[in-house]
């Protein structure tokens, strides 16, 4: 039986990022969805892709399709807060990306929730699977390595 998950810290990410929650991100139970912890891992990894040129969501002829995701929560969040998500890599295939995210409550030092991102990338036209193309390897760099 592997090990109860803990939170992790803000400061074993890379890279951070805000993201604006909205009224519709709550739930009737008065916190985020758990849905939408899944929209900020998207966002935050295509935001820094975007932002580094990596990434042309219109005209690209390569685009990442998520095939893996997981999610593990510890703390609530929920609107009006804003949510600072951490972003590192952990893992760089021929044509896949393990992104790992934590989500935190502004100035908190432990993830109220983190999990993984998997992208394999393809051409656009026929959905098959390429290399990581050179920008793409230049914006993922700064992401990996120790951060402890």
């Amino acid at each position: 039986m592997s090990a109860k998950p803990q939170p992790g810290l803000r400061e074993h990410y890379r890279h951070l990022s805000s993201i604006t929650t909205r009224w519709m991100d709550n739930d009737v139970y008065g916190h985020v969805n758990n849905v939408q912890y899944y929209s900020f891992f998207d966002t935050v990894v295509n935001r820094y892709l975007i932002q580094a040129g990596a990434l042309d969501i219109h005209a690209g002829r390569t685009i990442g399709l998520v095939v893996e995701t997981h999610c593990n929560y510890f703390a609530p969040l929920a609107f009006p807060q804003d949510v600072e998500a951490g972003l590192r890599v952990a893992h760089v295939g021929s044509s896949s990306v393990r992104y790992e995210v934590g989500l935190f409550a502004p100035g908190e030092p432990l993830a109220a929730a983190q999990g993984h991102f998997v992208h394999v990338y393809v051409d656009r036209e026929t959905r098959r699977p390429v290399k990581l193309p050179p920008d793409l390897l230049a914006a993922l760099a700064p992401l990996q390595g120790a951060t402890a």
